[in-house]
């Protein structure tokens, strides 16, 4: 058949009158568009014309060929104009690259269209334009390609093409296990990418109600939704319906420590409340009592410290070397000491240091008085049962000094840090009291700590009260106590915002002469707005557009924590803007650093996007960069994090040292040597640094900071950023990290990092919320992830002995006879140093090919660490996050998780195979401090056994 080479006939047939022959050459040239649309495109007037005319039979096929001709011209926005038109006649499945192009613009224009429509906009979509989106979804589902139907649908925003696809599988009889894949991708897509609000709120709700109708839905998805909703409605339905059945008790106890471990404690606390306004339960029921103990959340700390107090495994002679290099009498290097013996022992409840130190404690002076006050509440975090008793002593009524008052409420906010209970009453009646006398010294520092301590122990509760009261101290405008007030008003209305509170404290913000309250307003409306997205943007830029520097650097914080974790490139983009341009240092360096917290998600592309700033000829940027590769890269030992770090800690701006050295501290924690080889020569580092003279005060206290970091908790602790077992951010270390970085300004806000900490261990736990010894098996070698060995202790050199006078003749003989015997010693060993040299060769290769292999990114590559026969460690033991993909638990063991074990750490609910059988089991904190002798067990009295017995007495 011969190839046509010319559309001429064809073109000329356009300009007869007879409907049918134009219908026959725009077939015609339908099919040879493709090769000959050059020739064509010069007539494409008339072809739009036939389209225009509407008596013409075939205009839908003139608009197919326009469409064509304009996309081989390039020219994409009016081909998928007039594909639109075109009707019928244009495929969607057709498989041409034409179609193809034109369908995947169709579809990104309907998706851009439809969001804008979900926000309330005034926007028509052509039915055409919806028919070929349907009709892609349609071919999708047909294919069996849900996840990419689901795709689409989420970014259009339709929420009803979702149900549909479910309620479809669901009423098709698909498997639950298909449909549970299904709705887990949708939550991943939910928690992972930046959709409306609104719009994912739709969407959790009925995801919930697609899981509740299934016959066994895995409420471990159930769980990460309520999270994400912060509903304690749902959580009351979820609990009413395990409790009915006995066999599914344990699911409820595994979901209420899950909430505990990631839920708010407004969550918390509002599900106690409706748990115990519900008439039809039973609040005697002993299954009712537990659920209500584990939601306030003292197992869960109980267990904590346990495990940070049994497994302790701090070296003190690094505390021991600082303390003595560096000068208790000089505040900040005194300060340094306490924040790392505060971070050393967090959680451990192990205060020996401060108690065997009374001489050097004695040393600290006003505000270090304050900050080493503070560090006894840290270092007792979770402590419920004895941590009032424990700062007793130092409350006030107790003593006299007001830095050691405020410095213990402080610290008692940190032992009660996230389950407020009986101590929240407490300290609002001391922030009531003295609201009166905020002009008063003293009290402003009592007021300092005990605002401090209350929004740390209310955090996140959105209790009004509480706002309220804060709020009068606010008012009396005292630098010291104002301070403590805005920033505790963020952290008790934390993520709610709250549209009042917003006003007030930007309102006041701006009235204000005290450059401190201003400050803590801005970072108080910051963690107002945590998590809320393009609800915040009217206040974000309000803040980074206002004159007032103190504002636009709260707008950075603003800016980072409402869209925490999203990777939002908007958001990315003005921050980088705010980077490069701002006139205040201080603006700039917080927008360097409010970028690793909007790519905690995707913190690898972190050191790429930094990598400039880096090399900034401003240090405050440079501080910056280190500090946001810290927060987005903590606890992830990423190697290309630590090349960009490496050059910052040798800066010549001393407060660039200090920033790079913590922010590699917390990228490098609970590494060793295996898993990180660099690490051993990081803490080498560290020790000289402190140990130097001659090094700036401000380099000395980063490296003390970060010999605590790197040792945290009893080399138990870890900073997580994000929970494995929702998938959710921990709001708490976020919160810890934003808190911390103010350290800047005002040191003893320092301990706030302890709130990132979290315990890295997994602790079984039966039925009956006790602790038993049983073991579990983990497929690697027990070296890889074991404690990285404690620093030589250096013994003091002795002083030397008078030397013995040696005449010079002596000296030259004795000389001259070991130069001999050393040119003997050579010539016989000549061979045996070869084979010295060779064995050490040897060695070093055999050592290479056993040491963990690596990747680009610097991770140990999995597979090296994996062997087939396990080892065993007992329950409550130290499990690092990167170890938890090597544990099992045997199937044939006594003791099994309630739920499929899938490398999650934490709490672990366990069923008693044997319950009847005794068990050795671990006591807990709380049980050995607890002295009271045990409630004895129900009995009855039988007359004649009594008598009997009553006989032999006598």
């Amino acid at each position: 058949m011969t190839a046509i080479t010319s559309a001429a006939p064809y073109l000329s047939l356009l300009e007869e009158h007879d409907p049918d022959l134009k219908i026959y050459a725009l077939r015609s040239l339908n099919t040879v568009v493709d090769q000959l649309w050059a020739e064509i495109a010069n007539n494409i007037a008339e072809i739009e014309q036939l389209y225009e005319d509407e008596h013409f039979v075939n205009r839908h096929l003139a608009a197919l060929v326009a469409s064509k001709v304009y996309y081989n011209l390039g020219d994409y926005d009016s081909s998928v104009k007039y594909s639109l038109l075109s009707g019928k006649e244009f495929n969607v499945n057709d498989k041409s690259e034409f179609s193809e192009t034109i369908v995947s613009k169709c579809i990104d224009q309907y998706i851009e269209l439809s969001q804008r429509k979900f926000t309330n906009e005034k926007v028509g979509i052509d039915p055409q334009l919806t028919n070929i989106f349907e009709a892609m979804v349609q071919k999708c589902v047909l294919e069996g390609e849900y996840k990419l139907a689901f795709g689409i649908a989420l970014e259009s925003y339709r929420l009803d093409i979702v149900k549909s696809i479910l309620n479809d599988l669901v009423s098709q009889g698909k498997n639950d296990e298909l449909i549970m894949n299904l709705i887990s991708y949708v939550l991943t897509c939910c928690t992972t990418v930046s959709y409306d609000i609104d719009f994912r709120t739709q969407i959790l709700n009925s995801l919930v109600l697609s899981l509740v109708s299934l016959a066994n839905p895995d409420y471990t998805i159930i769980t990460k939704i309520i999270v994400q909703l912060n509903d304690f409605k749902l959580v009351h339905r979820i609990f009413k319906d395990l409790l009915k059945s006995s066999e599914k008790v344990l699911i409820a106890f595994q979901i209420a420590f899950d909430l505990v471990s990631v839920a708010s404690q407004e969550l918390l606390t509002k599900t106690t409340e409706i748990l115990d306004a519900d008439p039809s339960l039973d609040k005697e029921d002993k299954n009712i009592i537990k659920l209500r103990r584990i939601l306030s959340g003292v197992p869960t700390c109980d267990f904590d410290i346990t495990f940070l107090s049994n497994n302790n495994n701090t070296d003190l002679s690094i505390l021991n070397t600082s303390k003595k290099v560096l000068d208790g009498r000089n505040s900040i290097f005194h300060s340094a000491v306490t924040f790392q013996n505060a971070f050393m022992h967090v959680g451990t409840t192990d205060d020996s240091f401060f108690r065997s130190n009374l001489e050097w404690l004695g040393k600290a002076n006003n505000w270090s008085k304050f900050s080493a006050t503070a560090a006894l509440g840290v270092i007792h975090k979770g402590n419920l049962s004895q941590g009032r008793s424990v700062l007793q002593p130092y409350l006030p009524g107790s003593t006299p000094s007001a830095y050691t008052n405020g410095g213990s409420l402080f610290g008692l906010g940190f032992i009660y840090a996230g389950h407020g209970g009986e101590v929240t009453d407490y300290l609002r009646k001391i922030v009531v009291d003295n609201s009166n006398s905020a002009d008063n010294k003293n009290t402003d520092i009592i007021l300092h700590g005990a605002c401090l301590g209350l929004g740390v122990a209310a955090m996140a509760l959105g209790d009004e009260t509480i706002y309220e009261e804060l709020k009068t101290i606010l008012y009396a405008d005292s630098a010291i106590s104002g301070e403590a007030a805005a920033l505790s008003m963020g952290l008790v209305m934390l993520g709610s915002g709250h549209e009042t509170a917003l006003h007030d404290m930007l309102a006041y913000a701006q009235e204000t002469q005290h450059e401190t309250i201003v400050r803590g307003l801005s970072i108080g409306i910051a963690l107002l707005c945590y998590g809320k997205e393009t609800a915040a943007e009217d206040v974000i830029e309000k803040l980074i557009q206002h004159q007032d520097s103190n504002l636009r650097y709260g707008g950075c914080f603003t800016l980072a924590l409402a869209y925490c974790g999203t990777a939002n490139n908007s958001a990315i983009r003005r921050l980088l803007h705010i980077a490069v341009s701002d006139s205040s240092d201080n603006v700039r360096r917080a927008a360097v650093m409010a970028l690793g917290f909007i790519l905690i998600r995707d913190y690898t592309t972190v050191p790429t996007i930094v990598e400039l700033l880096s090399e900034s000829y401003n240090p405050h940027v440079r501080y910056g960069t280190a500090v946001a590769l810290g927060i987005a890269c903590a606890g992830r030992g990423l190697q290309a994090a630590i090349d960009v770090l490496e050059p910052l800690t040798k800066d010549s701006v001393d407060f660039v040292r200090q920033g790079a050295t913590i922010a590699k501290s917390m990228i490098l924690i609970q590494q060793n040597e295996n898993t990180f080889p660099e690490v051993k020569e990081f803490r080498e580092q560290l020790s000289k640094t402190v140990s130097n003279k001659h090094e700036d005060s401000l380099a000395k206290f980063g490296a003390a900071l970060a010999q605590g970091i790197l040792d945290a908790g009893g080399r138990n602790v870890t900073i997580q950023l994000e929970h494995a077992q929702t998938n959710t951010l921990n709001m708490k270390a976020i919160v810890g990290l934003t808190l911390f970085s103010q350290f800047w300004y005002w040191f003893p806000l320092t301990h706030f990092l302890s709130l990132s900490f979290s315990p890295t261990a997994i602790i079984g736990v039966r039925e009956d919320l006790k602790v038993p010894k049983f073991k579990i098996n983990c497929h690697t070698k027990p070296e890889i992830f074991g404690y990285p060995p404690k620093s030589e202790t250096q013994v003091e050199k002795q002083p030397d002995k008078i030397a013995t006078a040696v005449l010079s003749t002596t000296a030259r003989a004795k000389a001259r006879a070991a130069k001999k015997d050393k040119a003997k010693k050579d010539v016989k060993d000549e061979d045996v140093m070869d084979v010295d040299e060779k064995k050490d060769s040897e060695d070093e290769k055999a050592k290479k090919e056993s040491s963990p292999a690596s990747d680009d990114s610097g991770k140990s590559q999995p597979e090296s660490f994996y062997v087939k026969e396990p080892y065993q460690f007992e329950n409550m033991t130290r499990v690092l996050p990167a170890q938890l993909k090597y544990v099992t638990f045997s199937k044939t063991e006594r003791f099994v998780p309630v739920r499929k074990f899938k490398g999650m750490g934490g709490i672990v609910v366990l069923q008693d195979t044997t319950p009847d059988e005794p068990v050795d089991r671990i006591k807990t904190v709380r049980e050995k401090n607890n002295t009271d002798a045990p409630v004895p067990e129900p009995f009855t009295i039988d007359p004649e056994v009594d008598k009997e017995l009553f006989e032999e007495s006598e």
